[in-house]
């Protein structure tokens, strides 16, 4: 999803009592969605931000600032699923000027991980899919590294790597077929990792 658009379960406009708007990255919206309806969350609402700001985090933090400024009147509170993503701390310093939280963590595939798990890997050499990335493959890591038309360029890119890890958020082969074409694709071992949604679902329970 790449749109900046608010959806609602219920179709209904914001209420502005008890509702809580969460501003994400469009590459978590399926997630985001699947939580909310499994939850019952309809006090949460979801606006995405463009999803090819995972490629450009320079973008996030504006977008971010401009989202809270035009929604904060009509929300009891808003919620930001980003973690940091690149922003070297700029989106933490934003969300404490605005007054809203945001997900812990470095970036997605983190809490996807569990954030205490993360942490405890030592993976400097591991390429991370997940299951928009997958999806996406050639659209947000093939095409804009310039693969589709310079693939000699991939052993400069992915060189120092040694394994593309899949962590997938749901049970699907056919995504784990494709995940392992991305790994022979880069010339990478592939492992395969369930997740499930990490930190994702207890951070917006929270929210």
């Amino acid at each position: 999803m790449t749109s900046d658009t608010t959806l609602t379960q219920s179709g209904l406009p914001p209420s502005g009592q008890g509702q809580v708007l969460l501003i994400a990255c469009g590459a978590l919206a399926r997630e985001i969605l699947a939580i909310k309806a499994s939850n019952g969350w309809d006090h949460l609402d979801l606006q995405c931000l463009p999803a090819i700001f995972h490629a450009r985090p320079e973008r996030i933090v504006p977008a971010v600032r401009e989202a809270v400024a035009k929604h904060q009147e009509n929300y009891d509170r808003i919620f930001v699923v980003y973690a940091d993503c690149g922003t070297g701390g700029e989106l933490a310093t934003a969300c404490r000027d605005l007054g809203v939280e945001m997900i812990a963590g470095p970036h997605c595939y983190a809490f996807f991980e569990g954030n205490a798990a993360f942490n405890e890997l030592d993976e400097v050499t591991s390429f991370y899919l997940t299951d928009f990335l997958v999806r996406q493959f050639d659209a947000f890591v093939w095409e804009p590294l310039g693969l589709n038309k310079h693939p000699q360029l991939r052993d400069m890119y992915f060189g120092n790597y040694e394994k593309l890890v899949y962590q997938a958020q749901i049970k699907d082969d056919n995504l784990v077929e494709k995940a392992r074409n991305c790994a022979e694709r880069l010339g990478l071992a592939f492992e395969y990792r369930f997740t499930g949604y990490g930190d994702l679902t207890e951070a917006l329970r929270n929210a």
